[in-house]
């Protein structure tokens, strides 16, 4: 908790002359070069391999997969909505994860759902500091798991330990979540194909427009109020012919 407590302090604060409409990434040189990376990884591995996983498995068995995995993932949420001090959502949940993991045989079948109970909260540590008021510090790419912020980088490292189910599993089933997430992960790059395809390689600049999707969808998610002006890539006058400088 204090190495958290000193790595969230540190957060970047986005100077007070920071037009409202610009990201504050003074990181932009090395993210880049992280996501040209990302986007290589994507190119050679990820893309085929969804598309191979979605066109090989019934959209029925990846259903089931993607509803396993997220049942493993509520133990965890239940714990952030009382860090966050939302008692109901934790019970809601906690409720959810016991029917689902007995009548819907592990989460394969979303009984909670046929019986009319409230839908899942999905959060994470990054809410819970966002609740306890750390600023969102700088934007940051990472390898591999792509865009983020540095809050929400801490909140990732936290949330490897704050899962229940990882000190109640023996091995291998501990790993059962993680096998299952990463399932569920290709099958989205699968089925999204063509939306993510636009993003990373149709775009002018696919760094920006990551950037200011993720931005925008992460602050909707926390509730926080976007400015009208904030930026799009597409309204760049010199997105047209910006290009990207690691690009290959």
């Amino acid at each position: 908790m204090l190495v958290l407590a000193i790595g969230v302090s540190g957060c970047a604060k986005p100077p007070e002359n920071l037009p409202p409409n610009q990201p504050f990434d003074p990181y932009e040189v090395q993210n880049r070069k992280v996501h040209a990376f990302n986007r290589s990884l994507d190119r050679a591995v990820v893309r085929p391999a969804g598309k191979g996983y979605s066109s090989f498995l019934p959209d029925d068995i990846e259903d089931a997969v993607g509803r396993f995995a997220f049942n493993l993932s509520i133990p965890g949420a239940v714990v952030n909505n009382i860090l966050q001090g939302n008692m109901k959502g934790a019970t809601e949940d906690t409720y959810r994860f016991l029917v689902n993991s007995t009548i819907g045989l592990g989460g394969f079948f979303d009984t909670a759902s046929e019986l009319n109970m409230p839908e899942a909260t999905d959060t994470d540590f990054g809410e819970t500091l966002h609740v306890w008021g750390a600023r969102e510090g700088a934007y940051v790419e990472l390898p591999v798991l792509g865009p983020s912020t540095e809050r929400d980088t801490w909140g990732k490292v936290v949330d490897l330990f704050t899962n229940p189910l990882t000190y109640v599993l023996d091995d291998p089933e501990n790993y059962y979540g993680t096998a299952a997430s990463v399932s569920s992960g290709l099958s989205n790059r699968g089925r999204f194909s063509d939306t993510i395809d636009s993003i990373l390689y149709d775009s002018a600049d696919s760094y920006a427009q990551a950037r200011s999707l993720y931005l925008q969808n992460r602050r909707f998610e926390l509730g926080v109020e976007a400015s009208d002006d904030y930026l799009d890539p597409y309204d760049d006058p010199y997105a047209a012919t910006l290009e990207d400088p690691y690009d290959e």
